[in-house]
């Protein structure tokens, strides 16, 4: 049985183009499910860090080098595993980056010292940028480069979910009966996700004459490294607010602390809206996404600090950042799979990468601006000014049309 990207006489979409096919959508879910897990483990210990640093005797400082590892495993293995898999059929790789996840996951969860939770998310955060940039190759061949980017944002749907739904319940399960149970529930998750992407995903051989060779002499691309650069400043300007968001709502908001997880849940779900209008913009062009996404998301950030005392301005104006930024990152990770063609898992992943490296500079950047006195809504204009410096990359460098995109595989086998 094949199933093959466009079948004849499909029902047509709102936008004219068919429809995915049973198969497709059940594909995509599969592929969500593993979005919805690792975002919810890459975010949830962000609010664990009391517990954990209580359980383990350290301090939270310490204990926050278990994100700081997370990050490290992604912006490291995303160029790395796409290199090693790229012999793989597609399936079996994503079944192997699934796996290791999960034993990630369930290592950190009985992880008995701190320095072993610090390795444990290590190998967690490894597969992290692989996973969504096969499972992109993969989302766009079961419905059609014309639906690429709306394959991605179906995947990248589950991340944002997590966000609005995994990330806070994660926290209430680590509050009420311990921070190991919320990496438990995320291994679950990973078993699961391994069932379905099994039984839902196709076999999608690798390209052929795929090698590692081939895939690292594809990061010999100046449109690639372009588009990197942008993403991972101008996405820098999201972090410099999200990473300190909750002493923003508190002390300069004036919210209480268990308003908080609700306004987390409501930017959850600004990131998913984001990510399903980023999917449908992206299809009509992906580097007028890129930029409208960026002047949005510096608006949106200079909006938050003007509005940030104000709590009936400033949770719209949080939800809204949500949106604009996924609409950011989708558009990012579509544009860096066209222009790396000869090696597109390649280039999807290291949008992850790019991200995660926008994630440490702006909460690096926020810090900064933070401990030498400026308030807590100068990261606030320290993240319009990254997004801005992005933006000026995008409009100078990174303009120049995709390369051709290589033959597209014919039929995947189920």
């Amino acid at each position: 049985m094949t199933v093959t990207s466009a079948r004849p006489g499909p029902p047509a979409s709102a936008d004219g183009s068919p429809a995915p096919s049973a198969g497709a959508r059940t594909a995509l879910l599969a592929l969500a499910l593993g979005g919805f897990g690792i975002g919810t483990t890459e975010f949830a210990t962000m609010g664990l860090l009391p517990e954990i640093a209580t359980d383990l005797d350290v301090s939270i400082p310490v204990a926050g080098h278990a994100i700081t590892a997370y990050a490290l495993g992604v912006v490291l293995g995303a160029p790395t595993l796409a290199a090693l898999g790229a012999r793989l059929d597609r399936r079996r790789l994503l079944l192997v980056l699934m796996a290791a996840f999960t034993v990630g996951n369930v290592l950190a969860a009985f992880a008995p010292t701190a320095e072993t939770l610090v390795a444990a998310r290590f190998l967690a955060g490894l597969p992290h940028g692989t996973f969504f940039g096969v499972g992109a190759v993969v989302g766009t061949a079961v419905v059609g480069p014309e639906r690429r980017g709306r394959a991605v944002a179906a995947m990248m749907a589950g991340l944002t979910v997590a966000c609005a739904v995994g990330v806070p319940l994660s926290a209430v399960v680590g509050h009420a009966v311990g921070w190991r149970w919320a990496f438990v529930g995320v291994g679950v998750l990973g078993l699961v996700t391994l069932v379905a992407l099994r039984a839902w995903t196709p076999s999608l051989p690798a390209a052929a004459g795929a090698t590692v060779r081939g895939e690292l002499t594809a990061l010999r691309n100046g449109p690639l490294w372009v588009a990197f650069g942008a993403g991972a400043v101008g996405f820098g300007g999201m972090f410099a607010v999200y990473s300190y968001v909750k002493p923003l709502l508190t002390d300069v908001t004036g919210l209480s602390v268990t308003a908080v997880p609700l306004v987390l849940a409501l930017y959850g779900i600004g990131m998913t809206a984001g990510t399903l209008l980023g999917g449908r913009l992206a299809d009509r062009s992906v580097l007028g996404t890129v930029v409208g996404g960026m002047v949005a998301t510096i608006a949106v950030l200079v909006l938050i600090a003007l509005v940030g005392p104000w709590p009936a301005a400033v949770v719209p104006a949080l939800v809204l950042l949500g949106v604009t930024s996924q609409v950011l990152g989708l558009a990012l990770q579509t544009r860096l799979m066209d222009v790396s063609p000869a090696a597109p898992s390649l280039g999807a992943a290291l949008c992850h990468s790019a991200l995660n490296l926008g994630n440490a500079a702006g909460a690096f950047l926020g810090g900064l601006v933070i401990a030498g006195g400026w308030g807590l809504l100068a990261p606030a204009w320290v993240g319009a000014g990254l997004t801005a410096l992005g933006l000026v990359v995008v409009l100078v460098a990174g303009r120049s049309p995709a390369p051709a995109a290589a033959p597209a595989v014919a039929a995947a086998r189920a």
